[in-house]
Formats: C-alpha cells, sequence, structure tokens
C-alpha cells in the first residue's frame, strides 16, 4: 500500500507542483473554486455579523459603524 500524504501543507505542496499541468478538467475545477470561495464568504460574513454584536454589546458606537460599513460591501458582493 502507498503512503498516502496526510498533512495540509504536503498536499497544497504536491498541489502547487500541478499548476504548471493543463487541467483535464476545467469546469470541475472553477466548480470546486466556486464551492471554496463560496465557503470562505459565509465564513468571513459569519465572523463579521459576530464582530459588529459585541460592538453592539458593548455599546462601541465607532466599531459597529465601521463594522457595519464593511458588511454592507460585503452583502453587496455576496
Amino acid at each position: 500500500m502507498k503512503n498516502k500524504k496526510s498533512s495540509y501543507t504536503e498536499i497544497m505542496k504536491s498541489r502547487n507542483t500541478m499548476k504548471n499541468v493543463p487541467s483535464e478538467h476545467p469546469v470541475l475545477d472553477m466548480y470546486i473554486q466556486m464551492i471554496i470561495d463560496e465557503a470562505l464568504f459565509i465564513r468571513n460574513k459569519a465572523l463579521l455579523e459576530e464582530r459588529i454584536d459585541d460592538a453592539l454589546d458593548t455599546k462601541n458606537r465607532s466599531l459597529f459603524m465601521s463594522l457595519s460599513k464593511e458588511y454592507k460591501v460585503l452583502r453587496k458582493l455576496g
């Protein structure tokens, strides 16, 4: 049985070496990238919402206003 690469770093290194090889499945690669982008967007939005809630809880108006502007921009992107 072959020894499988298990660490994230090793997987990413092997993926980087494959970047010069044209993909046989460009649509699949694009779909995978879209899924990753969507997951990152959802996570960043959730973190921003948590920070906004914390600013409201602590009655930090300036932080709330700043984070609200970021949230507005993020919602336009999504």
